[in-house]
């Protein structure tokens, strides 16, 4: 029982005790942060009066910087001001001097203008007497003489316009005849070597457009049942073909020869096969078309590897090839072309000329003529357009432009690429004429000729290369008919299209008829 009663009690006490504690610990805690509360309530005042104190402070440091940069700006632009015074002042005072000085000069030019008046009245005055002695001396002359002035004056300049007219002739005929003698001799050299050097044949060939039948059982089969077939290839190949009574061939016609060459090789495919009908047709033409465009990139790459000519555009290469399908007056334009840039380059090196350049505008002086059909205009504007498109050189562009006259040659390798597009142009056999153009031209000659005072008679002989003239001895002297020749060479160049060159002979005979009796 006493134990328990210890415990109890200890229980009690212990129960009693923990309020008391946590009362007691509460009072203590409440002291504690009464106390800390205060201090920063102090704390903070103390703060608080000390950022007042400092923004007062700094407060009157910025009031004082600005009151001191306002000061420094009044006194700068008080100085500025100052400065600008005295530069006004000192161009015031320049322009008082140069005015002055204006003055000055005014009243002295005005001196002088007097002076000279009176000197120009004196001088009129001198004039005049010169002028009465000298129409006296006239007149004295005239009586002398027997002749006026006027006659005087005539008989000088027809002595005067003789003298110098022979001299001038002879003059230019020497002078004409060395510089050709020096000049054909070169000529000759360069192009004879130019020509030998450049193995191309005489004649080129045109664009076939016939093909052969087997047996005239083919033109039939080619027509088709109501016509399909014919009608089928027609249509998509463009071409005309034309089946008449010729004997196992049938005739393609059209404009455009890369269409032509299309045609005759799908129809040589489908004769070969046998199977003809629209829908085999469709397929050959196809192929013929894909095996056209190979042989045109083939032909464009063979043409720039024989003249050595590279780094040309893609484009310009297949223009090139379709050239393979091009003709003009019966010559083939690739050849003309491949022809042409040899040769220049050859003249080019002999003359120490650019011949890179030369060969490289005498293969694409003519590419224009690869779509002159589709495209409007001269092929010399077209090809410049292309060279343009395809980023060429000026000087290429320039080099082929000029190969007709249209533009005027500037650069030495323009001139060689005009040269040997004549040359390959007028080689016997090179091309077609046709007979009406021919007798135009020696007509068209002859009437130039016979254009000019004091010609009797002209003929135009050797195929229009050579026009021999007669002239009226009694109006023709020895020596006009040199600046007569002259003037009508020039007047031909700039009348004429030929190829070569036309030699004008002048013959003046002078003829004393009398009969025995």
């Amino acid at each position: 029982m006493g134990v328990i009663s210890n415990t109890i009690i200890t229980v009690i006490v212990a129960v009693i005790a923990i309020p008391v504690g946590l009362l007691i610990g509460y009072l203590y805690r409440k002291n504690i942060s009464e106390a800390k509360i205060g201090k920063a309530e102090e704390l903070a005042k103390e703060i608080i009066e000390k950022a007042n104190h400092d923004s007062e402070t700094v407060k009157k440091e910025k009031l004082l910087e600005a009151k001191e940069e306002i000061h420094k700006w009044r006194n700068e632009a008080e100085k500025e001001n100052r400065e600008r015074r005295n530069e006004v002042q000192k161009f015031e005072r320049r322009l008082i001097q140069k005015e002055e000085s204006l003055d000055k000069k005014l009243s002295n030019l005005e001196s002088r203008e007097s002076t000279l008046t009176q000197r120009l009245d004196a001088i009129k005055v001198k004039e005049k007497d010169i002028e009465d002695i000298k129409a006296q001396q006239m007149e004295k002359l005239e009586n002398i003489s027997g002749l006026s002035t006027e006659s005087a004056k005539e008989i000088i300049l027809e002595n005067a316009e003789r003298e110098v007219t022979r001299e001038m002739s002879l003059m230019i005929k020497e002078k004409e005849a060395h510089a050709k003698e020096e000049a054909d001799k070169k000529a000759r050299e360069i192009i004879g070597y130019a020509i030998q050097k450049c193995s191309a044949d005489h004649v080129a060939e045109t664009t076939v457009s016939v093909v052969d039948l087997p047996n005239d059982e083919m033109k039939g089969r080619i027509i088709g049942r109501e016509g399909r077939n014919i009608r089928a290839l027609e249509t998509l190949t463009g071409i005309d073909l034309i089946i008449d009574d010729t004997p196992e061939a049938v005739i393609l016609s059209g404009f455009d020869p890369i269409r032509r060459e299309i045609a005759r090789i799908a129809l040589e495919k489908l004769v070969s096969d046998g199977r003809i009908h629209p829908a085999r047709i469709e397929e050959m033409v196809e192929k013929a078309r894909k095996e056209v465009d190979n042989i045109i990139k083939e032909s464009g790459e063979q043409a720039a590897f024989e003249v050595g000519i590279h780094n040309l555009h893609p484009e310009l290469i297949k223009l090139l090839g379709r050239l393979k399908y091009r003709t003009s007056y019966g010559q083939n334009v690739l050849k003309h072309s491949i022809e042409v840039a040899t040769l220049a380059g050859i003249m080019a090196t002999e003359i120490g000329a650019d011949a890179k350049l030369a060969k490289r505008a005498g293969l694409v002086h003519d590419i224009g003529k690869a779509v002159d059909h589709e495209i409007e205009g001269t092929h010399i504007e077209i090809g410049m357009d292309l060279l343009r498109r395809y980023k060429e050189s000026k000087d290429v562009i320039h080099a082929m432009s000029t190969h007709h006259g249209d533009y005027e040659p500037e650069t030495i390798e323009a001139v060689l690429v005009t040269a040997a597009d004549a040359i390959s142009a007028a080689r016997p056999g090179a091309r077609r004429e046709t007979l009406e153009t021919y007798i135009r031209r020696l007509e068209k000659l002859e009437e130039i000729a016979n254009s000019f005072d004091g010609v009797e008679k002209s003929y135009a002989i050797q195929a229009g290369r050579e026009v021999r003239i007669m002239v009226k001895p009694e109006s023709v002297n020895d020596e006009q008919m040199h600046l007569m020749a002259r003037n009508m060479t020039k007047q031909i160049e700039e009348s004429l299209d030929y190829p070569g060159q036309i030699k004008v002979s002048m013959i003046r005979e002078t003829r004393a008829v009398e009969y025995a009796k």
